[in-house]
C-alpha cells in the first residue's frame, strides 16, 4: 500500500498566530517541532497498517518545514515547491492507495481557526460552485482527479466538521477548536497518538474507495482578491473574467484547469 500525506502547519496543535507559523520567528522553531511530531504520529500509523511506501508532501509556505532527520527512515519526504499545479499535492498520482492530510485548516472567512484561509492571504476567498472552498477541498478534488481516496484528516475542530459534510466515511481528528481569535488545545501527547491510531484505523478499512471525494461535473469559479489590481491584473489570464472590480470567475469541466489558472492567479 502506498500513502501520501501532505502536511500543512495552521491546522497543528496549540497554533493560533502568524508568527508561530513562520520562518525565523522565536515561536517557529516550537511549533515546527510539533508539526513533524504529528506527521511522525501520521507515518508511524501508516506503517503501522501495513503500508509499504510513504511519501510526505512538506505543504506551508516554503515547504523547507520538516527536516527528513527528524523523520522515519521508512518515509520519503517531498520538499520545496515543484512549480507544478498540484502544489500542496506535489508527488501525488495514480499509483498511490491513499491520502492523508496532516495539520490543516479552515477555509478563509470562516472563525473555525485564527489563521483562517485558503491557499495565500492576499485573497478573500475562493468558491467552486458557489461555496468557499478549504484547501482540503482543492486537493480533495486533485486527488480525486487521480482517483486516489482520502482516508484521513488532522486539523482545527471546525475543518474536520466540514470534512465530515464532504465525505463522512473519511477519519478525522481535532487538534484544537478554534474561539475566534484564540483557540483551546488538549495536551499535544493526546492528540499525537490520536493521530497515530487514527490513521492506522483509516488505512485498515477494507473498502477506502468509498473515501473518494466526488467531483462536480463542472467547477465555476470564484476568486475574491483584498486588491482591486491583483483582480485586475488576474482577469487577461486565458478563461477568466472581472466581475465588479475585485473578483475574477472562471469555468471549467476539468479540475487540472482549474488548478493551472490558480497556479496563474494567485
Amino acid at each position: 500500500m502506498k500513502v501520501f500525506i501532505s502536511a500543512d502547519i495552521e491546522g497543528v496543535n496549540s497554533i493560533c498566530d502568524w508568527s508561530e507559523t513562520e520562518y525565523g520567528t522565536q515561536r517557529y522553531f516550537e511549533f515546527k517541532k510539533q508539526m513533524t511530531e504529528e506527521v511522525k504520529m501520521a507515518a508511524q500509523g501508516a506503517k503501522n497498517a501495513n503500508a509499504t511506501e510513504i511519501l510526505i508532501k512538506d505543504a506551508h509556505d516554503s515547504a523547507l518545514n520538516l527536516s527528513i532527520q527528524d523523520l522515519p527512515e521508512y518515509v520519503k519526504l517531498h520538499r520545496g515547491w515543484g512549480g507544478g499545479p498540484c502544489s500542496m499535492m506535489g508527488g501525488l498520482d495514480e499509483t498511490f492507495d491513499a491520502v492523508v492530510y496532516i495539520g490543516y485548516h479552515s477555509p478563509s472567512r470562516s472563525n473555525g481557526n485564527p489563521l483562517s484561509h485558503t491557499l495565500n492571504t492576499k485573497i478573500q476567498h475562493i468558491k467552486i460552485n458557489g461555496v468557499i472552498a478549504s484547501e482540503f477541498d482543492i486537493n480533495s478534488f486533485y486527488a480525486s482527479y487521480l482517483n486516489v481516496p482520502i482516508a484521513f484528516l488532522s486539523g482545527d475542530e471546525y475543518m474536520t466538521e466540514l470534512v465530515q459534510t464532504v465525505n463522512k466515511n473519511i477519519d478525522v481528528v481535532a487538534t484544537k477548536t478554534g474561539v475566534n481569535g484564540a483557540v483551546i488545545s488538549k495536551h499535544p501527547s493526546i492528540t499525537n497518538k490520536e493521530i497515530l491510531e487514527g490513521v492506522e484505523a483509516s488505512l485498515k478499512k477494507s473498502n477506502l474507495k468509498k473515501n473518494i471525494v466526488q467531483l462536480p461535473k463542472s467547477f465555476n469559479v470564484e476568486v475574491q482578491y483584498r486588491n482591486h489590481q491583483d483582480a485586475y491584473n488576474a482577469s487577461f489570464f486565458p478563461g477568466c473574467k472581472l466581475q465588479g472590480t475585485d473578483r475574477v470567475i472562471f469555468t471549467f469541466d476539468n479540475f487540472y484547469n482549474v488548478l493551472v489558472t490558480l497556479k496563474f492567479i494567485l
